[in-house]
């Protein structure tokens, strides 16, 4: 028989033998009458599966399955929810797990879900549990390669909520160097200028003999960014658009070249470089794409015009001094930090001009090479470049020079913060005695110095310090800012566990 025909056959006799027969057959019939309608379907199934292709076969088996597993899965919905209740410890007190019998759990216990915002993030216990520190190389990152050459120890991670308290209180810094801190970038707040930018005249007392709003831009954004303020504010943020509007302002400053400095005479090098930290910082800092080019374009400006004796002055490609010079390898140091293009031949030029203005074998330095002798100031200033540029910790010539600039120890009365911002930089690099020699006296001194009340309050004044007739009120305000946040602004060159 054809399919077809067997088909309609068994289409007809299943329709038969399951209609409902609502009379009682009789006694007299039962022997004719067919098998049951359960024992003939299935006789008829067999038939039927015998003759049936088995594509056919096969999907019928496969729906069956899937509705039953359909059904097992509707089986298994669970009308109530398990809730839990999660509290923190603190609230609780301390808890003897050995006391509870077991975790069954009721159901009614309902769970109080909440968001962790950053600046509720936990502190971190030991900040400086990190893999070994890679030795620094003078290399930098070469202008062919994409994967920079820094040690982790420089990573800017120090200024994120959570790591910033714990670095404070590992390296000494206390309650009082917290406010000073926030006072100080407070009295900052309230100067900027509608525009976005600062200016070294005022509108506060005691400003600057001259002006550059670059200069000063630049170091008050320097000031927020090295408390963990970024264009990018996090919850909370007291300061949501200061950082913000004074890039958008000194951004707009940069000119196609890369350079930041407008005229401002001598000062156009000093501008550029401290533009440069900045934009190099805060690129490492977010991570922000659109830095990118602006960042690597200020860098590319600094290679191009260092000197063929190493070193930068007041025009570009002319001359040197250690003092611009200085600002220039911070500049290119923050370029390494954020992984920007820096040749390497450019830090060796850099080690080479150290050379020329060195005295005492490395130990000191002076202003220039055919200069008089060495100061406090400028040996700050050569040592920091020296640590930045490899010198171990424990070097002979970075030893001796470390013992004599703590014969000069941060006092009032004979005040020069730009010494004690390259000197404070130097100490906390070193770690164990020289720094807690120099941080004892400096997280003392400069709170107490603090402006404390009036429109000026926060801020430090310049009169009596070696160049705040120049810098002016926010000159020193910044630069003591930056001091007081030492402990957390760039984690230390060497190892935690520096000798004691």
């Amino acid at each position: 028989m054809p399919t077809a025909d067997l088909e309609l056959d068994y289409l007809q006799r299943a329709s038969v033998e399951t209609r409902p027969d609502r009379t009682a057959p009789s006694s007299s019939a039962t022997a004719e009458l067919p098998p049951e309608p359960q024992t003939a379907s299935l006789i008829d199934l067999s038939a039927w599966m015998q003759e049936s292709p088995p594509w056919l076969i096969s999907a019928v088996v496969h729906m069956v399955a899937l509705i039953v597993l359909g059904l097992l899965a509707m089986a298994s919905v669970v009308e109530a929810p398990f809730l839990l209740n999660a509290r923190y410890g603190e609230e609780l007190g301390e808890i003897d797990l050995d006391s509870i019998d077991d975790l069954n759990v009721p159901q009614d216990v309902v769970i109080e879900q909440s968001e962790l915002a950053p600046n509720e993030l936990p502190e971190v216990v030991d900040p400086l549990s990190m893999p070994d520190l890679v030795p620094l190389s003078p290399d930098g990152l070469l202008a062919a390669s994409d994967s920079p050459s820094i040690s982790v120890g420089l990573a800017l991670s120090g200024r994120n909520p959570g790591m910033r308290e714990a670095l404070r209180d590992a390296y000494g810094g206390t309650a009082l160097t917290d406010q000073a801190v926030m006072e100080g970038l407070r009295w900052l707040a309230r100067q900027q200028r509608s525009n976005g930018s600062w200016s070294l005249r005022g509108p506060y007392r005691d400003g600057g003999n001259r002006e550059n709003r670059e200069a000063a831009t630049a170091m008050a954004l320097l000031a927020f960014q090295g408390h963990g303020h970024t264009h990018k504010p996090l919850p909370g943020d007291e300061f949501p658009n200061v950082v913000a509007r004074g890039w958008n302002w000194l951004l707009a400053q940069q000119y196609d070249d890369g350079h930041f400095y407008g005229d401002v005479g001598d000062a156009r090098l000093y501008t550029h470089a401290q533009c440069t930290i900045a934009i190099c910082e805060l690129y490492a800092m977010t991570r922000d794409e659109d830095l990118r080019k602006p960042a690597q374009k200020a860098v590319d400006y600094c290679v191009k015009y260092q000197t063929s004796a190493g070193g930068w002055r007041y025009e570009p490609g002319r001359d040197e001094d250690l003092s611009v010079t200085g600002w220039f390898a911070m500049a290119l140091q923050s370029a390494r930090m954020a992984g920007l293009e820096v040749p390497s031949e450019t830090f060796q030029r850099l080690s080479d001009y150290l050379d020329t203005v060195q005295h005492e074998y490395g130990s000191r330095y002076s202003y220039r090479a055919r200069g008089r002798g060495a100061t406090p100031a400028m040996t700050a200033e050569g040592l920091l470049c020296r640590q930045y540029l490899g010198w171990e910790r424990d070097d002979q010539r970075l030893q001796d020079g470390v013992s004599y600039l703590l014969k000069f120890l941060p006092e009032w009365d004979e005040r020069n913060v730009y010494h004690w911002y390259y000197a404070t930089q130097v100490m906390h690099h070193m770690e164990g005695k020289p720094w807690r020699e120099w941080n004892n006296v400096m997280r003392q001194l400069l709170p107490e110095q603090q402006e404390k009340r009036g429109r000026e309050r926060g801020s430090w004044d310049p009169n009596g310090d070696r160049w705040g007739s120049q810098g002016g009120r926010l000159f020193t305000t910044c630069l003591s800012i930056y001091m007081l946040e030492v402990y957390y602004r760039h984690l230390p060159l060497y190892s935690h566990e520096a000798a004691q």
